[in-house]
């Protein structure tokens, strides 16, 4: 077994598998629960893997929700050092992107979930996976997103004045352009979004996410949408790394904030867990 997957907690680990599904190495929590639970498709940041933050994955259980985490390309179970460098973000997003198809395809057969109430989120690298794949027809009935952005324009290239940094390599305008979300809202159809972010993230610049989402509201309004179904919740100094790698201080509530809004989105009564 994984040594990765050893240690997490017992808990966990009783209720959880690890298994290819379509090529994609994911770790699977299933709760102890008659019918056939509601799930969240959940992708990590770069440089890191499916097993990172298992306390998310036992809240979720608590409260009758699945989770099948999946390893990024190059990452985790499947890693290759090439993809550990920001250089392959883009070919990570678009391979991340058009793999989620084949697993969702291999996830009904089982009866392992209810595929009416698939949620689908991720971190960082993660969550853009998450954009650039909701910008197509999908069934999936809501998004979590955090430390993300799903305008890669101005994150690899900082408007002037902006306090966003130049990225430490350089990007296609064109290939960017290919991947990224505010590019390719005509495809997005609306579902309740909830994006968590520091204010202070070093790595992908607030600024850059507000810009987007203020995009997909007039996307939703368009849509004869509610754009308040679209939340973005922020934290300010919470002492994680960079203000990027987590939440720090503020761990439990943000993932309280997550809880509560699957939850919502599931139809599961505020008092399950």
């Amino acid at each position: 077994m994984d040594p990765r997957f050893l240690a997490l907690p017992q808990s966990l680990q009783r209720l959880s598998e690890t298994r290819t599904l379509a090529g994609v190495p994911a770790l699977i929590t299933h709760p102890e629960v008659q019918d056939p639970p509601p799930v969240v498709i959940w992708m990590h940041g770069r440089t890191v893997h499916k097993e990172l933050d298992p306390g998310r994955y036992q809240r979720w259980l608590r409260a009758g929700i699945g989770a099948v985490a999946l390893d990024l390309p190059g990452h985790g179970d499947r890693f290759e050092a090439s993809f550990q460098r920001p250089d392959k973000t883009l070919e990570l997003i678009r391979q991340g992107s058009n793999e989620i198809d084949a697993v969702v395809e291999e996830m009904q057969s089982p009866g392992w979930f209810d595929m009416d109430r698939v949620a689908i989120g991720g971190m960082s690298a993660g969550g853009m996976v998450t954009l650039h794949r909701l910008c197509r027809p999908h069934k999936f009935v809501a998004g979590c997103l955090e430390g993300t952005t799903g305008n890669l324009h101005d994150l690899y290239f900082p408007p002037q004045g902006s306090s966003g940094r130049p990225w430490p390599v350089d990007h296609d305008r064109e290939e960017v352009a290919a991947v990224d979300p505010i590019e390719h809202l005509d495809g997005f159809r609306p579902i309740p979004i909830l994006a968590l972010h520091n204010e202070g993230d070093e790595m992908v610049p607030i600024e850059t996410q507000r810009a987007f989402l203020d995009r997909l509201r007039v996307h939703y309004r368009e849509m004869g949408a509610d754009e308040q179904s679209i939340t973005l919740h922020t934290f300010r100094e919470t002492g994680a790394p960079g203000e990027h790698a987590g939440f720090g201080r503020m761990a439990h509530d943000a993932k309280n904030l997550q809880l509560e809004f699957l939850k919502r989105v599931f139809d599961i009564p505020t008092d399950a867990e």
